[in-house]
């Protein structure tokens, strides 16, 4: 049997998402204000006790459709990374306390974004990971990109 043709024609970039869901509770505070600083900053979101969200997050990775497989990544494989990646380290977990990073990170979705990306970079295809995108609430959304630090002018 005769191997299947293989074209050589122009390489097709594609991007493929995926959503999890998965519920956290977090306080927003930072070491670095007073009491009264952080009150006044993150209102009742500042609540010693905490509140909860239920947060989605699309991931996206980019790169060249195998002309064999015809994609970018198996979904399957996407899908465990995520599981490792944001589903065993924050659903059903208090950030503050259960999460290492945010001992000294504050938790805000901005934090989250970067947490994940960050996590998910340890099992991704170097490169393919193009953006991180956290609803923590249908009203607010943060897009992560990988985006490196400000550079003062």
């Amino acid at each position: 049997m005769e191997p299947p043709l293989r074209f050589a024609g122009p390489s097709r970039l594609a991007r493929v998402s995926r959503c999890v869901s998965f519920s956290a509770c977090h306080r927003l505070h930072s070491n670095l204000l007073s009491d009264e600083e952080n009150k006044k900053l993150f209102g009742k979101c500042n609540n010693p006790n905490g509140h909860g969200h239920n947060y989605k997050v699309e991931v996206t990775v980019h790169g060249e459709i195998d002309p064999t497989t015809g994609m970018v990544i198996n979904l399957t494989d996407l899908k465990d990374y995520m599981e490792e990646a944001i589903m065993e380290p924050l659903d059903h977990k208090n950030l503050d306390k259960d999460v290492p990073y945010f001992a000294e990170v504050v938790s805000t979705t901005e934090n989250v974004a970067v947490y994940i990306w960050e996590n998910l970079q340890k099992h991704l295809p170097k490169g393919t990971l193009y953006k991180v995108k956290v609803y923590e609430t249908d009203k607010n959304i943060v897009v992560y990109k990988g985006e490196g630090t400000v550079l003062e002018k």
